[in-house]
């Protein structure tokens, strides 16, 4: 199995940790809860600035003092609507009490304490469709550069059709090289409908030093700590992932592979 792959440790409870440590990187953590109704799920933020993403389910939500009460209204992740989620920040306590089964993500990064707590409903979500043809995907933008309420992190989800592409043409963001590149880190938890489904993503480099191509599947998490990074599904089934980035500054600049640069020129 390659190393950059992640399987769920089970069905239920915490089913993914991810820490800087563990994926032998400096910013990014991700963990993944599978909660039946009923449960209950607290954490300290410590150093990390999280946002918890109602992936599906509802659930009362406390973080840094502020009750957010029950928030989460898409019970399937394929539903498409966006997600409710809660910025948490660092060197404080965030709690979680499921009201329906719910599956939750914790996206972390290292915090500043620039920012307070805060609920990102859906309307504060940016919803787009980028690409052409079966290169087509529609994204919800949770917490990117224009939206300033995090110090370090980037999140935002993905839906890819039955047969295409995403993250695509091949890009990446490994040089801290600003204004040209950012560096950043970032995971992929996938999602696939129907769920016996399986995808493909490539993770390579230009220069041959990393070339990793997996087999993913439902709930199932990718790590990107350097190089090209796209990914795509068979007829049939859809793809979801949400991604997680950070790295030394919070911005998203990424370079196109010089080889296939031209399909966004020829797009355009």
């Amino acid at each position: 199995m390659s190393p950059l792959l992640r399987r769920p440790a089970g069905q239920v409870g915490k089913v993914h940790h991810i820490t800087p440590e563990n994926a032998n990187w400096g910013y990014v953590g991700f963990d993944l809860y599978r909660l039946s109704a009923g449960a209950r799920v607290e954490e300290a933020t410590g150093g990390q600035e999280v946002i918890l993403v109602l992936v599906e389910g509802k659930a009362e939500v406390t973080a840094a003092g502020q009750a957010f009460g029950e928030i989460g209204d898409r019970m399937n992740v394929f539903e498409k609507t966006p997600p409710h989620s809660v910025y948490v920040p660092n060197d404080s306590h965030w709690q979680a009490l499921a009201t329906t089964d719910c599956t939750l993500a914790v996206c972390g990064a290292p915090g500043k304490g620039g920012h307070q707590a805060r609920h990102i409903a859906p309307s504060d979500v940016v919803a787009l469709t980028r690409g052409k043809g079966s290169n087509t995907r529609q994204i919800h933008n949770i917490a990117m550069v224009d939206q300033d309420f995090a110090d370090s992190l980037l999140v935002t989800e993905v839906f890819t059709p039955d047969g295409n592409w995403s993250s695509y043409p091949p890009h990446r963001h490994d040089e801290d090289d600003y204004p040209n590149m950012t560096y950043l880190e970032e995971t992929y938890y996938h999602r696939l409908n129907p769920s016996q489904g399986y995808g493909i993503q490539r993770v390579f480099t230009e220069d041959g030093s990393l070339d990793e191509t997996i087999a993913v599947h439902d709930h199932d998490v990718v790590l990107v700590p350097k190089g090209h990074h796209p990914c795509g599904v068979p007829y049939g089934y859809e793809m979801y992932y949400l991604n997680v980035m950070a790295g030394p500054m919070r911005q998203w600049i990424v370079k196109n592979h010089e080889d296939h640069a031209w399909i966004i020129e020829r797009d355009s």
